[in-house]
């Protein structure tokens, strides 16, 4: 079983958030990104920064540039800051918030 398009496991614990991509009612469509967890700013909230780069034609070089996205924690996923989450655009869950974590990687 996995969150159809994605190519996810579901985790072992399981819980009662309706805004669950596995347990819940949640769908999942539209972007799929990878960064790291740079904050735990609420119970059920998680900050993730992507790095990527940018073409500068002018100068033909690229530059560095980091973007932040908010995103919502399922109970049943665990995380720390440090660690890399995958995340998915949904619904818009809160004014800011439009994606959730559907799978985790422990920093080493």
């Amino acid at each position: 079983m996995s969150t159809a398009g994605l190519n996810v496991t579901p985790p072992r614990r399981t819980c009662d958030d309706i805004r669950c991509p596995f347990h819940g009612n949640l769908k999942v469509r539209g972007r799929i990104l990878t960064g790291k967890v740079v904050s735990l700013s609420s119970r059920q909230t998680v900050v993730v920064q992507r790095e990527y780069l940018l073409n500068i034609p002018k100068y033909n070089r690229y530059e560095r540039r980091r973007s932040k996205f908010p995103a919502h924690l399922p109970p049943c996923i665990e995380l720390k800051e440090g660690d890399t989450a995958t995340i998915g655009e949904c619904r818009p869950l809160t004014k800011s918030v439009s994606f959730v974590v559907v799978q985790a990687r422990r920093a080493e």
